[in-house]
This record gives C-alpha cells, sequence and structure tokens, in this order.
C-alpha cells in the first residue's frame, strides 16, 4: 500500500483514545495552556460500555469542572443540570442502587419480603441525582468540548507503534490512507482495557488475585418492563426502585439493568465461567434467552423487549495491567484495570486517575521528580484496583447468600458516602484512596474482612465476620447503614449526616452548609 504525503502533528500531551476519560483529561491539560493531541481509532457516536455513575464519580467530575473552569462539564454531574443544560444528551436517572436475589429456576416469591432485597438510595430527590451515562451521545459531546477548547482531533486513526526519539515519544500510524507521525514529551493512554500501549509496550497482564473468571453477555434494548409494574411493593420505596442501577443477583452472576431517557435500555449479564458454560454465552441472544428462562421474574421484564443492537460478548470481563506508567507514559485507570462493574466502581476509578494524572503533569517537570510522582500514581492506581477487586470478589463468593453479601456491600457504601461528605467538606485526607484503602484503619479492615468472606465462613466465623464489618463500618457510616430498623432500605435522610458530624471532623453548622450546598435541606427531619 502507498500512502500519501505525511501528516505531521507536534504538541505537549498525545491522548490516545477519546471516551470520557480522554477527552476530560484533553479539557484539563488545554486549560492550563497544554497543546494536545486527541486521537480515536474509530469515530463517535459509537457505543461504549461502562454506562452508570455513583455519587462520588460526579463529585469528582464537579472538582474536575471547577478546577479547570469547565462550567459545561459540570453541569453533566446531576440529572437536573445535565436536562437543563445538555437535553439532546441522552442519560438515565439513577436515584440508587438496586438489588434483588434470586434462585436460578425458581420464583422471585414475595415483593414484600426484603430478606431479598437492598434498597440504597444516592440521591433524595431527581434534580440532584445520578445519572446513566449514554455513551455514544456523552463522549461525543466531551470530544466536541475539547475540540472547540483547542484539541487537534484525529478521529479514524490507526496508531500501530511508539518509539523514543530522546525526550520525545513518536506515535505512527494511518489516517484516511495518510501516514500519521505524532510527536509529543508525553503520552497517555485512555483506551480501555487491552489498549494501546499494553500492546505497543508489551505490558502484560496480570492476574485477578481474587475475582473468579467472568464473562459477560449484553446489548441495548427497547421496552423492558418495569420491575415495579410487575412486582409492585406494597410499602413505598426510597426511590422508584427502577430509576437506579438494578442489580439481579443470584449464585454464580447477576444482570444489570439501567434506563436511558431516549427509549432505551443497557441490560446485560457478567458470570462465573461455569454459570457462563451452562448456558453457552457465547451464543449470544439465544444464550440470553437461556438464561432468563433461569429466572422467571426477571423475563417477565424481558418479555416485551426487543435487542436493538447485536449481543455484545466478552471472554474476559475483568483486566489488570501489569504496569501503569513510565518516565514519559501513563495508562488511565479505565486502562490499566477492569474490575467487574458490580458496584459501579468504574468511574470514579478513572475520574480519581484523571485528576491524580492532571496535578502530577501541573506540578512536575520531566525529569526524576516526575518519574517518582508517576511511580507513586501506578502504586496508588493499583492499590485502588486491588481494594476494589477484593470487595467485589468477596461479593461474588456470597452471591448465594443474600444476608452477608448485603452486609459486604455496606463496607462499599460506607466508604463512598464517607468520602463524598469528606470532600464536600473541603476535608480529603480524612478520606485517603478509593474506598478509603489508604485509610489507616478501615483499609486493613476491609482487606481483612473482603479475604475472609472468600474463606466461606459458617457458624461462630460467620458470626464473627459480621460483627467485624459493623465494626469497621461505624466510624464512618454516615448514612445510618447500621439501623437495623431499615430493613435493607436505605433512604437520604439529613439527620444521618447531622448526627455524624463528629465522624468528619465538622461543626452542625458546616453540615448543614453543607446539605444547603448539595441540595439534601428538603430531607432534612424533625
Amino acid at each position: 500500500m502507498t500512502l500519501l504525503p505525511l501528516e505531521k502533528v507536534d504538541v505537549d500531551v498525545a491522548i490516545v483514545g477519546s471516551g470520557f476519560g480522554g477527552s476530560l483529561t484533553a479539557l484539563g491539560l488545554l486549560k492550563r495552556g497544554r497543546r494536545v493531541a486527541l486521537i480515536e481509532r474509530g469515530r463517535h457516536p459509537r457505543f461504549a460500555i461502562g454506562e452508570s455513575s455513583t455519587p462520588l464519580a460526579n463529585l469528582m467530575l464537579e472538582e474536575l469542572a471547577d478546577r479547570y473552569d469547565l462550567p459545561s462539564v459540570r453541569a453533566f454531574s446531576q440529572w437536573g443540570p445535565w436536562q437543563r443544560t445538555h437535553p439532546a444528551v441522552a442519560c438515565g436517572l439513577k436515584r440508587g442502587f438496586t438489588f434483588y436475589f434470586h434462585e436460578p429456576g425458581r420464583p422471585f416469591g414475595d415483593p414484600d419480603d426484603r430478606h431479598r432485597q437492598l434498597l440504597v438510595a444516592a440521591s433524595p430527590n431527581d434534580e440532584v441525582s445520578d445519572t446513566h451515562w449514554y455513551r455514544p451521545d456523552f463522549d461525543q459531546a466531551l470530544v466536541r468540548e475539547a475540540e472547540a477548547a483547542g484539541a487537534i482531533y484525529l478521529d479514524e486513526t490507526k496508531i500501530d507503534r511508539i518509539r523514543h526519539e530522546g525526550s520525545v515519544s513518536v506515535l505512527e500510524g494511518t489516517r484516511d490512507g495518510r501516514a500519521v507521525h505524532i510527536e509529543a514529551p508525553f503520552v497517555i493512554d485512555a483506551t480501555g482495557p487491552r489498549g494501546f500501549l499494553h500492546h505497543a509496550l508489551r505490558l502484560g497482564e496480570a492476574e485477578e488475585r481474587w475475582l473468579p473468571g467472568t464473562q459477560g453477555i449484553y446489548t441495548h434494548f427497547e421496552d423492558v418492563e418495569r420491575w415495579d409494574r410487575i412486582r409492585p411493593a406494597t410499602e413505598i420505596p426510597p426511590y422508584p426502585v427502577d430509576d437506579a442501577a438494578v442489580h439481579h443477583v443470584f449464585d454464580g452472576g447477576w444482570i444489570w439493568i439501567l434506563r436511558f431517557n431516549n427509549g432505551l435500555t443497557s441490560a446485560g449479564a457478567a458470570l462465573t465461567d461455569a454459570r457462563a458454560a451452562a448456558i453457552a454465552v457465547a451464543d449470544g441472544e439465544a444464550a440470553w434467552r437461556r438464561l432468563l428462562a433461569q429466572l422467571p421474574a426477571v423475563k417477565d421484564q424481558f418479555d416485551p423487549a426487543r435487542a436493538v443492537l447485536p449481543f455484545f460478548y466478552s471472554p474476559r470481563v475483568s483486566f489488570r495491567s501489569a504496569r501503569v506508567s513510565g518516565s514519559s507514559w501513563a495508562l488511565l485507570p479505565s486502562a490499566a484495570g477492569v474490575i467487574d462493574p458490580l458496584l459501579s466502581t468504574g468511574f470514579a476509578l478513572t475520574l480519581s486517575g484523571v485528576l491524580r494524572l492532571l496535578d502530577l503533569l501541573e506540578r512536575t517537570s520531566p525529569g526524576p521528580g516526575r518519574e517518582a510522582a508517576l511511580r507513586a500514581y501506578e502504586r496508588a492506581t493499583l492499590d485502588e484496583l486491588d481494594a476494589t477487586e477484593r470487595l467485589v470478589a468477596a461479593l461474588y463468593a456470597t452471591m448465594d447468600e443474600p444476608a452477608l453479601f448485603k452486609r459486604l456491600t455496606l463496607l462499599y457504601f460506607a466508604a463512598a458516602s464517607f468520602s463524598e461528605a469528606a470532600r464536600r467538606l473541603g476535608r480529603p485526607e480524612l478520606a485517603p484512596g478509593f474506598l478509603l484503602c489508604g485509610h489507616p484503619t478501615f483499609g486493613p479492615e476491609m482487606k481483612a474482612c473482603t479475604l475472609a468472606a472468600l474463606s466461606a465462613p459458617r457458624g461462630q466465623a460467620r458470626r464473627e465476620l459480621e460483627a467485624r464489618i459493623d465494626c469497621a463500618i461505624e466510624p464512618f457510616d454516615t448514612i445510618g447503614l447500621l439501623d437495623r430498623r431499615r430493613r435493607d432500605w436505605y433512604a437520604v435522610l439529613a439527620d444521618d449526616l447531622l448526627v455524624s458530624a463528629a465522624k468528619l471532623h465538622a461543626t452542625r453548622d458546616e453540615i448543614l452548609d453543607l446539605l444547603e450546598r448539595s441540595g439534601m435541606m428538603p430531607t432534612l427531619e424533625g
């Protein structure tokens, strides 16, 4: 093949991959006066998996937008501002986390039986609610923001190799039949798991240490029935249960259901290798039907539904790169590792990495100082992936035991909600590391509890584990997780935060100010 004349680009930072992580990183760098190339192998709009945000992820999006003066991006952090500012960018309303626990081959049972339910609200109202990101629209909107801010955007560009010439990295590839030559002192990989730098630099893949092997099947649907219509409850739940990240959990896997406001619903399953083999999951739609046949209540939701895209099959859901950074390159967390999305951890992990990497590039120059900072970035990224993997692995080990599964999830909700409150108070030092994995007491206790759960404790060992989880949570419980009167339904109540002021080293007035700024005052009790 004879290539047309060379297209040469000279920038300060080359970012390979234009999903939300790559585009947000580009926007931060551009605001600090850096020249940026944003390189995309495909073109937008395009399908992407990873769609459900969380309060902590949205807070990080706010922080990034405020730090780099990106008001249009800030509007994406909550449902209300998003609808007013970006109505053409589809998303879904996510008021919380909804879990239902099933026994394959058996009816779901009494809709009022809370032993097989866990509802954890994430917001007190729609206005400040979290969202599901319809990635074809959302990613394209951020790419347009980056282009408007001055990024050199190259789509349909295939980068084949990277080489180093002194202090400069050279990316070489093709675009529209023309050779592409991009020079940059620093390269960021935002291409996702097993992406560009992973292959180009032969970084190697690390085995999961705790998670079982899992496979995935997923697509987008129309006309998925609402759970609250086929299984109406007699009590009013803390939020509409379908306006959430819905999890149908069973031994060996789980199904997610995420609704968008454009009539589409994202749904799919992550399954252990044994469960995947039992339904021949690589068969796509036929496998999906076989899975639903084992879950009668979930099948009812999908009887009227129609897939609008082919079924996607992932032979391995989770991934870990053996390396995360070098002297002149770094992977975003989304490229460094993917943990099963059971707890919607991907966005917060990625945004934490974006903030960390932007700060690193802003305060260091090429040389020993930057190299030391990049090594610290790598350690932090791997530590956070480890903590997430241990927790999700413990949940996989207890999917057939709803009571212990629910108790373990409280570790996540305690850490996430405490971290969010600490950051909103301007005290991020109280919450080091994702899921408090860097905290001197909570981090080791969460590790110990999750590892103990992997050993399938019974009898006295099980009771001791449950007590240890409660003890680990108590100093960080700011949302009433240990109040058993709530019977596994947790609303967002301002009173919970007020009575937890001392845990956050805050005064009552500081908490009231936080509640006012966060839009939570209408839920204040008493």
